[in-house]
């Protein structure tokens, strides 16, 4: 059984279509990216399974239970963590306080628990800064805040939109890294960023959209053989969405 299924997924702004029948599967464990340019369905594909867009067909299932325009904290309370793009911390309190505010006692991704010292272990910076209000952390700080937010859920699934846009380069390695890790631990994840060699090296697999639509999916080994998908879809290779 899947972790998460998305099959037929339509959504809309207004009347303005957006999705036209997306289909994603992830199993326990694994780590899927959505890839394509700016505009193609990325971002409404991560809110409409969380529930922050309406789908207007199509349907989402979590560990076998239909979520379909189930409201966001249900979808949450069942083992989705999001790090939505714009990290969207709470400032004004303390990372510690932001890291309390959304702790969960779940089974996870992994063997032990996520709890605060499991937090600062894994993302020491945290430790450094966890008296520090959320405004007064680097964007790269604020980014990794969003992530363990998102891990004091005890997710089964983690969603990350934009895990390392706009960081400084030694940031990012070290989102990588700490993703590579999460993955070893057999968290399921699902992932957008712009950079397609990092997530050629982690992912298993990667689904492409455009305009709205998966036109394309496939294993990591198959897109690097075939980078003529990526030329069709993203126009540029390296670092491109």
């Amino acid at each position: 059984m899947s972790l998460l299924s998305v099959t037929g997924l339509e959504a809309a702004y207004g009347a303005a279509p957006a999705l036209f029948g997306v289909d994603l599967d992830i199993a326990a464990g694994e780590v899927v990216t959505l890839l394509g340019r700016n505009g193609m369905g990325k971002t409404t594909t991560v809110r409409t399974i969380m529930g922050l867009v309406a789908s207007t067909a199509g349907r989402v299932t979590f560990r076998g239970k239909d979520v379909t325009n189930a409201p966001p904290y249900e979808i949450a309370r069942l083992g989705i963590g999001l790090v939505p793009e714009g990290r969207q911390i709470f400032p004004t309190l303390s990372v510690e306080e932001n890291l309390i505010a959304t702790a969960t006692r779940r089974p996870g991704g992994r063997g032990t628990p996520w709890t605060l010292d499991e937090v600062y272990r894994f993302l020491p910076r945290l430790a450094d800064r966890k008296r520090n209000l959320g405004a007064q952390l680097s964007g790269g700080e604020q980014q990794m805040l969003a992530i363990g937010r998102a891990l004091m859920t005890n997710p089964s699934l983690l969603i990350l939109d934009e895990a390392t846009e706009g960081l400084a380069p030694l940031i990012r390695a070290e989102i990588w890294e700490r993703l590579a890790a999460l993955k070893a631990e057999g968290q399921g994840i699902l992932l957008i960023d712009k950079n397609i060699d990092a997530m050629l090296a982690l992912a298993d697999r990667h689904v492409m959209l455009s305009n709205g639509r998966a036109v394309w999916t496939g294993t990591s080994a198959g897109l690097a053989e075939d980078r003529s998908v990526i030329d069709r879809y993203l126009h540029l290779g390296g670092t491109t969405e």
